[in-house]
């Protein structure tokens, strides 16, 4: 039976619900009948994928409609086009069936697939005999979708998809097209409006600001050569190793001389990975690198999570990046960022015309603090997608981890918000249990299919069991799983002191000793990070007390602290040589400040600083354990002074020592757990790194369980046990 007019306009207007049920090659009781819409030709006849022709279509619409018997069962077919002088062939995609299956279905249904990354989006596969790109959606309250790019002259009447009525994903097999391919969906929402074409969720790769559509993506898998350093981390306890992360921006970092605004991936690799190695940094981390639509919000606010970023070139430069940081020896972690997405109109927001992947609800769907949506966690599809892009990330591009941006504002529904802004849980509490089990979930999928892969937790409260394992227990498991926290807790406590006039840091002593009271309650990093140089807050130079011989002594000793301090370490980009300036991801770092030896003195502080942690198991065998730390001199506020002991089992102890005033002590009483000769492995006040040179001739030797020593002014000194291992 023929179709009804009504279907047959519906069809070629491109607004026909099912085209699969009309289009394509159907069996029938004569045999098999083939429908086409093949616009601007005369002709048209039908021919298997092999060649073998199948029978001669009758135009019945002169807007483009073929159909008539062919030859053979239901098949691919290709149809040979001719109008006037001119031909063409045309590779039906409706002829084609569905690529995804009951499998998938069901694992969706269960919120139990972990390679949606391999189902949805855009892949350049081979499908029934054919090359071409499957294309796949989740938009279950959509009318209609349609896939529209360059292969189409963004005709949303051409390529309708099929819609999967159990999962809400629409998908199309589309033959004869590769990578390399701008592409969009065009959504019908239920009452009929068409939302702005919209990129892909799960797309691989996207165009350059300010063009935002998606681009299909066809490159050979990379060759990696990371097994042995994959092999390390797979075996090692993370919390035990030295970990000094170098926290980047890759687009500020350098930038190049020659009017381009970035460098590429690998000519990032050139340059960044010798420069982490040389400086004793054992990860370094960058900020977003997904695709995002505004330079401003450092990758933030991104809109699209499976996509390196276009600025740096095409994604396998990524992959090649990390590899060969990998080669190296440099552990490769990235900022992820499930906490909010923008809602630029291409992007995320009211996707299929409802709220799909945030709240309806504002004061649960949109974060107040930077203008953007909220996920709703506690629908499975959009935890799935995010799930699925913390493991993308470690398989797809073998990166050591994931730093967990703003997870605090995940966890309370009242965070930034005041007394009816914001809806109270089911037991009428602020918190978010369902972005607690989506934490939960996602640190179980990482930890348990991706080993030597850490995540780390970006959390500002005191939320209990950041980083305890997620494990079932109790009615409401409030344990989120992350392998470390950041701890916002010492940045804020000892920045504050830095600041102080050295004569009142006496009154506020307690602002460095109280960070041990918790520092083992959790695996802790100590951050100073990009957020503590932007928005008016100035350099770390510039947040130091005193006159500039002053602050460069402050911030020696600083780090010298914070890297005798247990904990992780993290230090943000130029922070590392004393960058005067502000941050700005306009510009580049200040690399001529090196041409002056104070700031070429605090890279070769650094730099010592860093082989020295990873060097003395003590510095950083037990960062999260307290039997690797002991308080040797924690009341001497008058003094401002400061000592404990580093320990690990079988190595020698190492005490740290700091005098927070310019005052030089030459015969202080330094109290040391064991009695004999202690070399001075660092000294922030030696010459070449800009002190005044104040020191003990490289050794001090202790009796009676203390040793007499000349701490200089400002300064942090460390001192390797002589005589045994513990």
């Amino acid at each position: 039976m023929h179709p009804p007019a009504e279907a047959i306009t519906a069809l070629l207007d491109g607004t026909h619900a099912d085209p699969f049920s009309l289009l394509g090659v159907h069996p029938g009781p004569q045999g098999a009948f083939a429908r086409a819409i093949l616009p601007g030709a005369e002709r048209a006849e039908a021919f298997a994928l092999d060649g073998t022709s199948l029978g001669v279509l009758k135009r019945v619409d002169p807007r483009g409609l073929f159909e008539g018997p062919v030859a053979g069962p239901r098949q691919p077919v290709r149809y040979a086009c001719q109008a006037g002088q001119h031909s063409w062939d045309v590779t039906d995609p409706y002829s084609f069936g569905p690529v995804l299956g009951p499998v998938d279905d069901f694992l969706i249904g269960q919120g139990t697939h972990h390679r949606l990354f391999d189902k949805l989006g855009a892949h350049v596969i081979d499908h029934e005999g054919a090359r071409g790109v499957h294309f796949a959606v989740w938009a279950p309250n959509a009318r209609l979708v349609s896939v529209v790019g360059d292969f189409n002259d963004w005709d949303g009447a051409r390529h309708p998809m099929r819609r999967r009525s159990d999962t809400g994903i629409w998908e199309l097999f589309l033959p004869d097209i590769g990578g390399g391919r701008p592409y969009k969906y065009r959504i019908v929402a239920s009452d009929g409006t068409v939302q702005p074409y919209k990129a892909d969720p799960y797309a691989l790769a996207a165009e350059l600001r300010p063009h935002t559509a998606s681009i299909t993506l066809d490159a050979p898998p990379h060759a990696w050569g990371d097994a042995e350093h994959r092999a390390f981390w797979e075996k090692a306890d993370p919390r035990r190793q030295p970990i000094s992360i170098y926290e980047v921006h890759a687009g500020s970092w350098r930038k190049p001389g020659d009017g381009r605004e970035f460098y590429s991936w690998d000519e990032l690799a050139d340059q960044l990975i010798p420069y982490a190695v040389d400086m004793g940094f054992t990860h370094i981390e960058f900020l977003p690198v997904s695709e995002h639509p505004y330079d401003p919000s450092w990758g933030y606010q991104t809109t699209g999570l499976y996509a390196p970023s276009a600025r740096f070139g095409e994604p396998m430069g990524f992959a090649r990046f990390v590899d060969g940081a990998h080669r190296a020896g440099l552990g490769v972690l990235i900022d992820w960022v499930p906490a909010h997405f923008p809602t630029d109109a291409h992007g995320l927001s009211r996707f299929d015309g409802t709220a799909l992947y945030e709240h309806e609800d504002p004061r649960q769907g949109f974060h107040p603090d930077w203008n953007t949506a909220i996920y709703n966690f506690g629908r499975r599809e959009v935890r799935d997608f995010l799930i699925n892009n913390a493991l993308f990330w470690a398989e797809r591009y073998h990166v050591d981890g994931l730093r967990v941006d703003a997870v605090a504002s995940m966890l309370y529904r009242d965070y930034s918000r005041k007394s009816g802004e914001w809806i109270p849980n089911a037991q009428g509490g602020r918190e978010n249990w369902e972005a607690v089990d989506f934490l939960r979930a996602m640190n179980q999928a990482v930890y348990g299919t991706c080993p030597g892969v850490m995540t780390m937790a970006e959390e500002s409260t005191s939320w209990p069991g950041v980083t305890q394992p997620a494990l079932d227990e109790g009615e409401r498991p409030s344990s989120l799983g992350f392998g470390f926290k950041w701890n916002m807790g010492f940045m804020n406590d000892t920045l504050r002191y830095m600041a102080r006039d050295p004569v009142h840091r006496r009154y506020h002593h307690n602002e460095i000793t109280f960070g041990l009271v918790y520092a083992f309650t959790e695996n802790f990093v100590l951050p100073i990070s990009h957020d503590e140089v932007v928005h008016g807050k100035g350099s770390m130079l510039g947040k130091m007390a005193g006159d500039d011989w002053h602050k460069f002594a402050n911030l020696r000793a600083y780090y010298g602290m914070m890297w005798g301090y247990p904990g992780k370490k993290l230090l943000f980009m130029g922070q590392e040589f004393a960058q005067r300036r502000e941050w700005s991801e306009a510009r580049a770092l200040d690399w001529d400040m090196l041409d002056h030896a104070p700031h070429a003195g605090m890279q070769a502080w650094v730099r010592d600083l860093n082989r020295a942690y990873a060097a003395l198991p003590a510095l950083h065998a037990r960062d999260c354990e307290g039997e690797g730390f002991e308080w040797l001199v924690v009341d001497d506020a008058l003094a401002s002074v400061f000592a404990w002991v580093r320990r690990a089992p079988g190595h020698a102890p190492v005490v740290v020592v700091c005098n927070m005033t310019p005052a030089l002590h030459d015969h202080y009483r330094l109290p040391l757990p064991h009695d004999g000769e202690w070399r001075e492995v660092l000294n922030s006040d030696a010459a070449h790194y800009g002190g005044s040179g104040q020191g003990n001739a490289g050794k001090i030797v202790a009796e009676d369980g203390a040793a007499f020593v000349i701490l200089p002014p400002l300064s942090t000194m460390m001192f390797e046990c002589q005589i045994k291992a513990e």
